[in-house]
This record gives C-alpha cells, sequence and structure tokens, in this order.
C-alpha cells in the first residue's frame, strides 16, 4: 500500500482515511487509484474484516481531481483525447469498479467537502453519513466537463432522476440537510462525532456473520440490474450457502440458546 489511504482496523472494522489534507485529498496520480484498487483487492481475500469506515483526513473528504493539474494539461489530464481517455479508464474509473464490486460493506462518513470524484466515490458507499459542515457537489459541469467517475449512472438511483439532474446540471453544491431530506445521507452529525458514529455503523455490522452481510450486499448490488425471477434465482443459491456454514448454525444455536454468538468467519 502506499501513503495516500492511512489504514486502521479495530476488530472486524476497518477505517480507511484519505490522507492528504494539504491537497484536500484531490486524487490524481495514477498511484492513489492503485491503491484503492490494491485495498479492494485484499479486501476480497480477507475475510476477517466484515465492515469498512471510508473518510478524509483534514477538512475535506476529497475534493476530486486536481484542478492545477487540469490547467496545466499533466499528469493523467495530459496527451491526446484518446491519451485522457485511457487516463480515465486506467487510473480514478478503476475506483468506482473496485468499490462497486467490493463485498464488504462501506459507510462512507462525509467529513467536509466531497466534490466531483470525490462525491462519486461516496455514491459507491453503501451508508453515507455526514457532518453538519459538509458540503457535497457533482460539480464537473462548472469546470466545462462531464461526470467521470460513475455519478451520472449511480446518482439517480439514489436520488431519482430529478434530483439528481439539478445536482449534475447546475453543479451546485448540496448542504448536509439538504443531502438527508433527499435521502443522499442517512444521517447528519456534528463534525467531532462523525467517524465515531460511522465506526458504531460499521461494528453493527461486523457483529453479523461477513458471508451473510456480503452476499445480501451482493445481492442488493445485482438487483439493481435484474428482473424478481432471476433476482429470485440468485437468492436462492445463496441463502443455500449459507444455510451450509458454520456462522450460520452457530447464530442459530445462540439465537435459540439465548446468548451472544461467537462467528468464526466458516
Amino acid at each position: 500500500m502506499g501513503d495516500f489511504l492511512r489504514i486502521e482496523r479495530n476488530g472486524a472494522v476497518m477505517t480507511v482515511t484519505m490522507d492528504r489534507p494539504e491537497d484536500r485529498n484531490a486524487i490524481t496520480d495514477p498511484d492513489q487509484s492503485a491503491e484503492f484498487v490494491e485495498l479492494t483487492e485484499s479486501l476480497a481475500r480477507d475475510r476477517s474484516i466484515r465492515a469498512l469506515v471510508l473518510t478524509g483526513a483534514g477538512k475535506s473528504f476529497c475534493s476530486g481531481g486536481n484542478v492545477k493539474a487540469m490547467r496545466e494539461g499533466t499528469g493523467m489530464f495530459s496527451g491526446s483525447p484518446f491519451d485522457q481517455r485511457n487516463h480515465y479508464r486506467t487510473t480514478v474509473q478503476r475506483i468506482g469498479r473496485a468499490l462497486w464490486e467490493l463485498e464488504v460493506p462501506v459507510v462512507a462518513a462525509i467529513n467536509g467537502h466531497a466534490i466531483g470524484l470525490g462525491f462519486d466515490i461516496t455514491l459507491m458507499c453503501d451508508m453515507r453519513i455526514m457532518a453538519e459542515s459538509a458540503v457535497v457537489a457533482e460539480s464537473y459541469v462548472k469546470l466545462g466537463i462531464i461526470p467521470g467517475g460513475g455519478g451520472a449512472w449511480l446518482l439517480p438511483r439514489v436520488i431519482g432522476y430529478a434530483r439528481a439532474s439539478q445536482m449534475t446540471l447546475t453543479g451546485d453544491p448540496v448542504d448536509a440537510q439538504t443531502a438527508l431530506a433527499w435521502g443522499l445521507v442517512s444521517e447528519v452529525h456534528p463534525a467531532d462525532r462523525l467517524l465515531a458514529r460511522a465506526q458504531e455503523l460499521a461494528q453493527a455490522i461486523a457483529s453479523s456473520p461477513g458471508h451473510a452481510t456480503r452476499l445480501a450486499k451482493r445481492m442488493m448490488r445485482e438487483g439493481m440490474d435484474q428482473k424478481l425471477a432471476t433476482h429470485l434465482e440468485t437468492a436462492a443459491a445463496y441463502q443455500a450457502l449459507s444455510h451450509h456454514t458454520d456462522d450460520h448454525k452457530e447464530a442459530l444455536d445462540a439465537f435459540l440458546d439465548k446468548r451472544a454468538p461467537e462467528f468464526k468467519n466458516r
């Protein structure tokens, strides 16, 4: 792992912090995108992690792409249109794909500005909670470009087409209370309480068997593009797998014995 993502672990919960506060956690370097991909690949192999909290260091969650690099035409913004297309496909768009395919549930703790790509990253998470002082914006049009990180696909699915159009076509920021009213986030908290609450939610997720939460998340993700009959066929297969786990048997025994379960990721 590189130096952009700071990783801490508390039992089955991992907290990942984008840690470049001097740049408002902007993402431009290919290595930053590679860190996200490497992280998700490691989590696919490590079944002991049952929930993840994603946040930003300093006053921003993530300010998106580096605007100075855009103006100067450097880094991923360099070269011909074909070069730039390939830069997007092989760098920042890998973040969206990696987070979307990750089966470990992710809680986004939006501690400050989540702008452009930074906002799109929050949309790839399963839960979003927000600091009272934070704002989010699908602001690409303000820079004369289009949503490049997956937000145009996911935002209408999260808050509906009309409100997604308002955010995308105006590029205007949305404050925490509006985000809560629109269903974009599920909770709003004072900034100094936000991370602790995100970790509480992650611990609540992690208290259940990891196979169940991972498969349940997969069911919801796949269900967004499935017909009901296909979805139910998938559910039947996943349910059969779940019934044959040791953790399912432990959950049944603990429930009937009126005791706390002890799950072992088996």
